[in-house]
């Protein structure tokens, strides 16, 4: 009877069934309670402990710098420009033409300035013409007037009348008056004269300094007007092989900046090359600069300005081959302190703070939130936490004194914190690794 199924199957021609087909129902539910008793598990099973990030403390040297931007500019750079007006009649030098002081570079048209000076002339002849005719005239008067007073004496004051007298004195007193406006019209005639002779002269114009010429505004055939301006002719800078680079220095960082530090710039002009340069100027009084942030809803915008306050400091820059040009903007890396064999650590292990959150996390490296102490401003001479691993593995905390910093490490002080100590700078949770909020910032 066993075998009749068997039979019953081969004779109709029909193949068995394997058994795992068979008992899939029962295979089904098996898998799902073992699916369901790993969840279980691992929902109760105890959470691993973290992985910290740690970087050793060492002792090293330090350089603390301050970053700012300006252009160059010659030392001495200046606008030569018109006091007359008139045709330029010839332009003698062009852009980049080496010129000493006194050249000339530009003559202004002197025609009418001619004739004026000839005019001058003339009327200083005529005045000095008057002079010596009123000179005569004093003359006659006073020996008229002494021969008057010598008959009065001899007749013993009888002749002449006194009337005739007086009208002698009176006469001499008119002739030396009419002397001295006829000697201050001379003078003032020449006074004209060396005024016209002086805008002759300045219808040439010549360059007052040794330099370079950097820029010509005007050609040969040219009106220059200034009657109201001074027109702008030539710029002229004076020895280019010496420049300063004119920078702005946030007020955050001018306390640290001083007369006498090395710097250094680079230009976009000269990637990759670096040149020296030494401060030589801060200025006292700031630079204020309005800044605004606009912010806008569905129902309205607000505009708010912010005023960014800056200093500017003067760089003293060597230029002997001449490469550097007026104008470039450049980028100044100024050393402010510089430390040797001092205690460092990362500035992140400043910015941790441990945390359970980090477990719970998606996974990745998370430093922990910063605490009400660590939001404060972590200046020079701060007192902060930092947390090293303990034996028993769990962060262990280690008070420091902050120094100076340099952007990624800061020199700090402790009784407890050695070189080699390793400090946490984060947390490494398990699951794909995804950026730390503070590195997103």
């Amino acid at each position: 009877m066993a075998s009749e199924p068997q039979d019953l199957n081969a004779f109709l021609g029909t193949k068995r069934r394997p058994w795992w087909r068979r008992n899939l129902r029962w295979i089904g539910i098996a898998l799902v309670v073992v699916v369901l008793g790993l969840l279980v598990s691992r929902c109760f099973a105890p959470k691993p402990p973290p992985s910290y990030i740690t970087v050793p403390a060492e002792k090293g040297a330090l350089a603390v710098t301050v970053s700012a931007t300006g252009r160059l500019a010659p030392i001495r750079q200046v606008t030569v420009g018109s006091e007359i007006s008139g045709l330029v009649l010839k332009v003698l030098v062009d852009v980049n033409d080496h010129v000493t002081e006194g050249q000339e570079i530009a003559i202004i048209d002197p025609s009418r300035l001619d004739d004026t000076i000839t005019q001058s002339r003339a009327t200083l002849s005529a005045n000095q013409a008057a002079v010596a005719q009123a000179r005569a005239t004093v003359d006659e008067s006073t020996a008229q007037l002494r021969r008057m007073e010598e008959v009065s004496r001899l007749s013993g004051g009888k002749v002449p009348a006194k009337t005739e007298l007086d009208t002698a004195r009176a006469a001499v007193a008119r002739a030396v008056a009419n002397l001295r406006s006829a000697e201050a019209n001379v003078v003032s005639a020449q006074a004209s004269l060396s005024s016209n002779q002086t805008q002759r002269f300045k219808s040439i114009i010549r360059s007052p300094v040794n330099g370079v010429v950097l820029a010509r505004q005007v050609d040969a055939g040219q009106t220059v007007a200034a009657q109201f301006s001074t027109p702008n002719m030539f710029v002229i800078a004076q020895d280019l092989t010496h420049m300063k680079l004119e920078v702005a220095i946030d007020e955050a960082d001018v306390g640290s900046v001083k007369v006498g530090q090395p710097a250094s710039f680079t230009v976009d002009a000269f990637p990759g090359r670096t040149f020296p340069a030494q401060i030589t100027r801060v200025d006292l009084g700031s630079n204020l600069t309005a800044s605004t942030a606009t912010s806008s809803s569905t129902t309205s915008s607000t505009t708010t300005a912010n005023q960014v306050v800056s200093y500017a400091a003067v760089l003293s820059v060597a230029n002997p081959d001449l490469t550097l040009r007026p104008g470039m903007t450049a980028t100044a890396t100024i050393g402010v302190e510089k430390l040797e064999n001092t205690l460092l650590i990362p500035n992140g292990a400043l910015r941790f703070t441990p945390d359970d959150a980090g477990a719970k996390s998606g996974g990745g490296i998370r430093f922990g939130p910063p605490s009400h102490d660590q939001q404060k401003a972590i200046g020079r001479g701060s007192k902060q936490t930092v947390y090293v691993v303990g034996k028993d593995g769990k962060p262990e905390k280690v008070e420091v004194i902050t120094g100076p910093s340099d952007g990624s490490r800061t020199a700090v002080t402790s009784t407890k914190l050695t070189p080699g100590m390793k400090v946490i700078v984060g947390v490494k949770a398990n699951g794909p690794a995804k950026p730390a909020k503070d590195d997103q910032d």
